[in-house]
């Protein structure tokens, strides 16, 4: 079996085309990153490079697309639409298709109280073991084929203020994936479990307080050896930290749609354990 992981795409508006007024003060403040930063001239091209990955994703051969967050640049409904869009068919296709949020997809309290991700990906947060769940849609359980199964963690929650970006599992979701683990049904199958903050940066160890996974010592804990790995995006470098017996492996897709670095993963999963994967870069 075959998934493609992307993650951090960053579908970008014009900021400048949109009344300030309604932006929000943090919208304001990230205005410098989009400019004197780069990003909205790194991501130009965004939507039209994540069409390309999406449609690599439906090539025979891959059996699931996941995404682990951060469609967006700074939560705005227009962003929504666009990173949909530039999905195409997968994201009618939950079988096919897994999407989490990131923190940018949160950026602001209003777009997360108001459920903005969901209003768009909430159909693909269904899970096939809904037994397990402990905040809202999470954990949520994926069976793929008869060998695999993908577990999506939100991590992503509002920060008091712009420049922190640290992510929290929290001990209801992961209570609730110990539990999942122990069911039956997932006998024999790899695991997937797909996280948007890195459990271990690109050098394997602990990201900084302000960016990282704050509980990412327990995560772990719940995955010993090559059955599981956890997909992430976060950190924007594509790396593979292969399992060990007391840990499973670790993938972070980089930035998929960053001009000049765009790709993704491709892991394969034989007999229930997941041997490895292969970068690549979307045909544009």
């Amino acid at each position: 079996m075959r998934f493609l992981h992307c993650s951090d795409v960053h579908i970008t508006e014009d900021y400048f085309a949109l009344p300030l007024h309604k932006l929000g003060w943090r919208r304001w403040v990230a205005l410098v990153e989009l400019t004197a930063g780069g990003r909205a001239k790194a991501y130009r091209h965004a939507q039209h490079t994540l069409s390309a990955i999406a449609r690599e994703g439906q090539a025979p051969g891959v059996d699931h697309f996941i995404l682990s967050g951060d469609l967006t640049a700074y939560a705005l409904e227009g962003e929504f639409r666009a990173a949909r869009a530039a999905l195409g068919p997968l994201v009618q296709q939950p079988s096919r298709c897994t999407v989490i949020p990131g923190n940018h997809d949160v950026f602001t309290p209003g777009a997360h109280q108001s459920g903005r991700f969901a209003q768009h990906f909430g159909h693909l947060l269904e899970s096939d073991l809904p037994e397990y769940r402990r905040e809202g849609a999470f954990p949520f359980v994926r069976l793929v084929g008869e060998g695999a199964a993908v577990v999506g963690l939100c991590s992503a929650r509002p920060l008091p203020t712009p420049g922190l970006s640290y992510g929290t599992v929290g001990p209801a979701q992961l209570e609730g994936l110990a539990a999942l683990l122990t069911d039956p049904r997932l006998d024999g199958r790899a695991i997937l479990v797909v996280v948007h903050h890195a459990p271990r940066n690109a050098s394997d160890h602990a990201d900084g307080w302000h960016h990282g996974l704050r509980d990412a010592d327990a995560l772990l804990k719940l995955l010993p050896g090559p059955r599981f790995a956890v997909l992430h995006g976060h950190i924007h470098q594509r790396y593979h930290h292969p399992a060990t017996q007391d840990r499973p492996h670790l993938f972070g897709a980089g930035s998929s749609t960053q001009a000049g670095r765009e790709g993704y993963w491709l892991i394969d999963v034989e007999g229930g354990v997941v041997v490895g994967g292969t970068k690549h870069s979307p045909v544009l």
